[in-house]
């Protein structure tokens, strides 16, 4: 039981730490506000229930079909490339002024960035198939697995964000600027690799 909630939570910190697209909009949303950074971390969170909850009640076929894996590929490639551009239109704008635009918008908007992000994300749905396989394989007990990973990814979106948000003093105008310039880049890249890799 112990050792299935080690394992989870250790799982959970794989899952969630390696630096890709949600962790990019979740650094570059905390130097503005640290809500909206929270708010995309619980949308992503929700997309991997949803697709855990799928795969236990069966439908993991149909999930892991082709077809569905390119269109949600192809669907996730343009979503990727849209945020980008979002970042890159905002690059010139202050800590300041960012975090009073990110102060008028609503939560929910952030949630839903988080949550159709990784939910058009293939890799999210190979990555819970491969965990549901690993945790079979190990005889680990497959609720406390997931209470633990749940619990490291928890702790990941909240703690992150608040480190970033809280080291924004730091950060100067020029500073803010290349990072909005990286993530632009990054976010692209990944939008491109997620095309490339579906051909």
């Amino acid at each position: 039981m112990l050792n299935s909630l080690l394992e989870g939570f250790l799982l959970g910190l794989g899952a969630a730490v390696p630096l890709g697209p949600i962790n990019i909009l979740i650094m570059n949303h905390a130097l503005k506000s640290y809500k909206s950074a929270v708010s995309i971390g619980f949308g992503a969170m929700s997309a991997d229930m949803i697709y855990l909850l799928l795969i236990l009640l069966g439908v993991a076929t149909v999930l892991n079909n082709t077809f569905f894996t390119i269109g949600l590929g192809i669907l996730g490639s343009l979503f990727l490339a849209y945020m980008a551009y979002s970042i890159f239109k905002g690059r010139h704008n202050s800590l300041d002024k960012s975090e009073k635009i990110a102060s008028k918008k609503s939560l929910i908007k952030y949630y839903l960035q988080g949550l159709v992000l990784t939910g058009l994300n293939p890799y999210t749905i190979a990555f819970w198939l491969s965990i549901a396989g690993y945790t079979v394989n190990q005889n680990l007990n497959p609720i406390f697995t997931v209470v633990g990973m749940f619990c490291a990814i928890l702790l990941w979106i909240t703690l992150m964000p608040y480190l970033v948000h809280k080291s924004k003093h730091k950060i100067s105008a020029k500073v803010s600027y290349y990072m909005s310039m990286g993530s632009t880049v990054l976010l692209g890249f990944f939008a491109l690799s997620l095309l490339i890799n579906l051909c």
